[in-house]
């Protein structure tokens, strides 16, 4: 299919030829127009989609479509054009198309937030949409370009993709797509790289330690008791994530008393590297209640035999974590806790991991 843009404004009187555009058989047909058209040499075509096609401005003067600008309001811009369609030129028909800029927002760092809310509802035309907003932000000099589309609207994902958009992330809801316009490497920022886990280290009066026995596991984890473990939620702090896991998989109440350590680690799940925080909890009820959809059994051990499994005496990382704990407890170790800090660049309340040693603290807390 060959593809000719019109400016219906670009043409004199004396050059107009009035024709009705009629196509019974294309997918055009309910399209239908009294128009002036001026033929020309000049005008160039592109074959498929309206992409680098050409077309006569208002004063005139021929211009590729990617040098299309807004003449009013960046986000309502629009042309109506004329295209002349020619299929294996056994003819032509002509018709009209308003042809606008995606509805979109500028981000801080000179690139395009595309508005998922307001996408075209006709699928149809959002090819010619996406390509006529490109034209137009890389005029404006724009840079990087975020596309999300939400999981009702996947039907146009493949338009994207062919206009050069590529992945960057999905969730449950959508995908997002980016499309760096400059030249070189893309500095656009990659997706999350890191998942973040937790693991309470919960003791009672009596020294005993609360463990879980987990429904899932390696044949080389078969009877090993650990620690209450998981992810934490998204917006959710180490803290609160930590204090919920175990409420979840023991049904234990806790108060969060300090982050005992961390370990970081990379290409585990997804190729994803991964942050494990240990966090000390004060117990504040006895009685477990198991999850019964991933704990297969949960109780309080004395720390000793807990201390003893041949996985915790024969792992470097768990012997130490355990160490590390067991020096908090004899308070020859302080750890980290969460303070809210408000920083400029963001404005935004976010924790701070931090602890000042003060050696008149008998309880080892931070200040």
């Amino acid at each position: 299919m060959e593809v000719k843009f019109l400016d219906s404004k670009s043409s004199s009187l004396s050059e107009k030829a009035a024709l009705v555009a009629r196509t019974k058989s294309s997918p055009f047909s309910s399209f239908e127009h009294s128009v002036g058209v001026k033929f020309s040499q000049e005008f160039s075509s592109c074959r498929g989609v309206f992409t680098k096609a050409s077309y006569l401005s208002s004063n005139g003067t021929f211009m590729p479509k990617r040098a299309i600008s807004s003449v009013d309001k960046e986000k309502t811009a629009a042309e109506n054009y004329f295209y002349q369609i020619s299929s294996n030129g056994a003819g032509s028909s002509l018709f009209s198309r308003n042809v606008g800029v995606l509805d979109a927002c500028d981000d801080e760092y000179g690139g395009v937030v595309v508005d998922p809310d307001r996408l075209p509802v006709n699928p149809d035309a959002f090819a010619p949409m996406l390509q006529f907003s490109l034209s137009h932000w890389k005029m404006k000099g724009k840079k990087g370009i975020w596309l999300k589309l939400p999981l009702e609207r996947s039907e146009l994902v493949p338009v994207a993709v062919k206009e050069g958009f590529e992945y960057h992330h999905a969730e449950r809801g959508y995908v997002m797509l980016t499309y760096w316009i400059p030249g070189g490497p893309c500095m656009l920022p990659s997706n999350a790289t890191h998942q973040v886990g937790v693991g309470g280290f919960v003791i009672n009066d009596k020294n005993e330690v609360l463990v879980v026995q987990e429904k899932f596991y390696a044949p080389s984890f078969a009877d090993v008791w650990k620690i209450p473990t998981g992810f934490i939620l998204e917006s959710e702090e180490i803290y609160t994530g930590a204090v919920r896991e175990v409420k979840e998989e023991t049904g234990v109440d806790t108060e969060f008393v300090e982050v005992i350590a961390f370990r970081h680690a990379h290409n585990l799940d997804f190729d994803k590297s991964d942050l494990f925080f240990v966090c000390m909890l004060k117990p504040l009820s006895a009685q477990i209640k198991v999850d019964d959809l991933e704990i297969q059994a949960a109780k309080w051990m004395p720390l000793v035999e807990f201390v003893a499994q041949p996985l915790i005496q024969e792992d470097g990382l768990f012997k130490k974590i355990i160490d590390i704990c067991i020096a908090r407890l004899g308070k020859h170790y302080c750890g980290l806790l969460p303070r809210q800090v408000v920083s400029k660049f963001d404005d935004r309340p976010s924790c701070l991991y931090y602890n000042v040693l003060d050696t008149g603290n008998v309880n080892c807390n931070g200040n």
